[in-house]
């Protein structure tokens, strides 16, 4: 699987719930936030609440607020694009920047869970490039298919 850059003109807005987590933190079941998460934003109907929403729309899951690295603590939103953001939910802005998609298709979560193993593959190698660690996302376009765009830095 190799990923392709991207130049991103436009920020994405967006509207959504969030939580705050670390990797190894989503190592343990017990611990674990992000699954928590999802099931809130789906049992809450979170992306109904919201002007323009439609079954068709995406859903996006955005990397913010990073301590530091990998090993770092992180920001998580559960989100879908929004021209307004509706009272009780958090505003996430995707800045426009370049970043490194990498694509899959196939059931979930075992397709995002071998996805991100493979990003995190490649940046344990020599990269071309190397990640920014400023905001990074999953985009769930339906039918079993995402897209993890990583921000990077152009060399």
């Amino acid at each position: 699987m190799t990923p392709h850059l991207i130049h991103r003109d436009q920020p994405l807005h967006l509207a959504g719930i969030t939580t705050r987590t670390t990797n190894a933190v989503e190592f343990s079941p017990a611990t674990a936030k992000i699954a928590p998460l999802w099931q809130r934003f789906f049992s809450e109907r979170v992306a109904q609440s919201v002007h323009g929403y439609t079954p068709q729309s995406a859903l996006y899951g955005v990397y913010s607020g990073y301590a530091s690295d990998a090993m770092g603590a992180f920001d998580l939103s559960a989100a879908v694009l929004a021209t307004e953001v509706p009272e009780g939910l958090d505003t996430v802005t995707v800045p426009a920047r370049p970043y490194l998609v990498f694509e899959a298709q196939g059931p979930m979560p075992a397709t995002v869970i071998a996805l991100w193993a493979a990003v995190w593959q490649y940046f344990q190698g020599e990269p071309a490039y190397a990640r920014r660690y400023a905001s990074d996302f999953e985009e769930y376009s339906g039918e079993g298919r995402i897209a993890i765009s990583i921000g990077v830095m152009l060399p």
